[in-house]
């Protein structure tokens, strides 16, 4: 600003004008309406031509990558603390990002992802101990020799999901739900629904996110119990219902199966503390051809390969000449996809919809980073049935 107003005589209010077009880096094009001005300004002061148009493509230039310095150290100070949060209280950091969403570029599914595998205890949605949001919770410690001793997350204390997270949940259920909590504890899963005075609709959804865990036999038990009028549910567990009945449930109410429980899991909060989905479909990717992500960095350079995930997001960097990214999840790990644009048009659909898709490529390794740059996009989506997922894309 002080070069533009000295040199080739600009108001400071054409001079604050250039610096504000050269932050708006995202809309090309608006520095050259300045570029005759200054030009012009600095031939009527005396400077040679050449000079003066070195200076605008130097100023150009910086326009296309420069950063405030206040920002940037803000922004560096951000990154230093979420770091050392994330190294000492990985834990607490996990609750911040829960609570704090809609945010970022990854979704819960992914930060609960990646927090257990750095040693986080999760534990799920539970009306008898979770609170609105997702709180801690201590760990008992059973070596005392770990007392004051941490490994990333081992040794801190667990995470409790909030039942917040329960997709659909009303908040005045919610804190129905607390205020009866406090008086004292269920009993039951109809103690629950009696004294919260949920309608079957809220008692279904935190049933069907097994959030009624301790106060009944198992998730399909909960949720007959929750939407059962309350005189038949008596009836039954009287015996009432069909004079020598014993069990307090009908025959056809019997424990969910392991995929059905993640299934729930995923409609339920967008995720499973049970299995990753794709476990279950291991075996039909594998007939495709699909490796685990986690093999990638252990097959040669340069190597043909194929792997399938859900979409975790997609990006398409204004400076990447078209070129589209995206990162794909399986049970064992994250796979880093590159899609150049002749593939985009030929698999559109498939790389710009896709929940779950399928990619045939070749491994390029730089620098310890492997990504696969792809030759083939298939989408799978519809192995997922009606399991909710949505990527984070940035294009």
């Amino acid at each position: 600003m002080r070069l533009a107003v000295v040199a080739a005589g600009f108001t400071p209010g054409e001079a604050d004008r250039l610096r504000r077009a050269m932050g708006a880096w995202r809309r090309q094009g608006l520095l050259r309406a300045f570029g005759d001005k200054l030009v012009e300004g600095m031939l009527a002061r005396g400077y040679d031509r050449a000079f003066a148009d070195a200076l605008f493509r130097q100023i150009t230039g910086f326009g296309e990558y420069g950063f405030p310095e206040s920002h940037a150290a803000s922004f560096a100070l951000l990154t230093w603390v979420s770091l050392w949060l994330k190294r000492r209280e990985p834990a607490a950091f996990l609750v911040a990002l829960l609570n704090s969403q809609p945010m970022g570029f990854y979704a819960p599914a992914q930060l609960v992802a990646d927090a257990r595998r750095h040693g986080v205890t999760v534990k799920p949605v539970d009306v008898r101990k979770s609170d609105s949001e997702s709180t801690l919770e201590e760990e008992p410690i059973e070596d005392g020799s770990r007392i004051g001793r941490r490994d990333f997350g081992r040794g801190g204390p667990a995470v409790r999901l909030g039942l917040s997270m329960v997709a659909g949940l009303p908040s005045a259920a919610i804190e129905r739900v607390l205020a009866a909590r406090a008086e004292r504890p269920f009993l039951g899963v109809d103690d629950c629904r009696r004294r919260a005075d949920l309608n079957p609709s809220e008692a279904a959804l935190l049933a069907r996110a097994g959030a009624f865990r301790g106060l009944s036999e198992h998730r399909r038990a909960a949720l007959w119990e929750a939407t059962t009028p309350p005189d038949e549910a008596e009836l039954w567990r009287s015996g009432g219902g069909a004079g020598l009945m014993k069990d307090p449930l009908p025959e056809t109410v019997c424990a969910p199966d392991r995929v059905e429980t993640v299934v729930e899991d995923h409609l339920s909060l967008g995720f499973s503390l049970d299995a990753h989905l794709l476990v279950f479909l291991r075996e039909t990717l594998a007939e495709r051809g699909a490796v685990p992500t986690a093999s990638l960095s252990r097959r040669p350079d340069r190597s043909h390969v194929a792997v399938a995930g859900l979409v975790l997001n997609r990006q398409r960097p204004a400076t990447a000449s078209g070129i589209l990214f995206m990162t794909l999840e399986d049970e064992t790990g994250h796979a880093n996809i590159i899609v150049r644009v002749r593939e985009q048009e030929r698999f559109r659909s498939a790389v710009l919809g896709g929940r779950l898709v399928l990619v045939q490529g070749r491994i390029e390794r730089a620098h310890g980073v492997t990504h696969l740059l792809a030759s083939c996009v298939f989408d799978l989506s519809d192995l997922l049935g009606d399991v909710p997922h949505a990527s984070r894309d940035f294009h």
